[in-house]
């Protein structure tokens, strides 16, 4: 009686983490993320003090204004800032070795998810070795004629649990596309392939 009886809470205990411990992760770390950015981003407290004198922390501030921000910078780049502007701009960057690498860099980065020509929407899986090992990845370069490589492409493998992935450059015909979304194929990778086929 008292077995079943700790079976059936053991039983209970390990559904409720299944159900609890995934939202309460995503919303912590959805949290610990805006405020980490609010809170070095808040601009009120630099301006603002209570009645002690202290420096006054409005939360929400620092987002909001790094939003309006990017909002601004945008309408003015979109709406006054000309091709030959922008052109110049390019060439005094590229000018800069340094700032010029980490730019370009963070910027085709960027590109690759929230720009016109979205790099890692195309999930593919690719041959390692003639055993029949293969991995997931996204075709990021279909033309690499330019440095001598005319039948390889480059494949981006993100890795599992985790922000960082690697480069490769593979043959073409070692490269299959994937019948299924980049969105679904980027959740397989990252979760550890417990995750994206539902």
């Amino acid at each position: 009686m008292f077995k079943k009886l700790f079976q059936r809470i053991l039983y209970y205990l390990i559904k409720g983490i299944l159900v609890v411990v995934p939202v309460a992760g995503a919303i912590f770390l959805i949290i610990w993320i805006f405020a980490s950015l609010d809170n070095a981003l808040n601009i009120s407290q630099h301006f603002l003090e209570d009645e002690q004198g202290h420096p006054l922390y409005i939360p929400g501030i620092g987002l909001l204004t790094v939003i309006c921000i990017l909002i601004l910078v945008g309408f003015i780049f979109t709406t006054f800032v000309t091709a030959p502007i922008r052109q110049w701009l390019s060439r005094t960057i590229n000018r800069i070795p340094l700032f010029n690498t980490l730019y370009s860099s963070i910027k085709d980065f960027t590109e690759a998810f929230v720009g016109d020509a979205k790099k890692f929407n195309e999930p593919v899986l690719v041959q390692v070795n003639e055993m029949g090992l293969k991995k997931i990845g996204f075709l990021t370069q279909r033309d690499l004629s330019r440095v001598g490589l005319d039948s390889e492409v480059i494949v981006y493998f993100p890795y599992s649990y985790s922000f960082a992935g690697q480069v490769v450059v593979v043959e073409s015909r070692f490269v299959e596309k994937l019948n299924m979304s980049a969105t679904d194929a980027m959740k397989l990778v990252v979760s550890g392939g417990v995750s994206g086929l539902e």
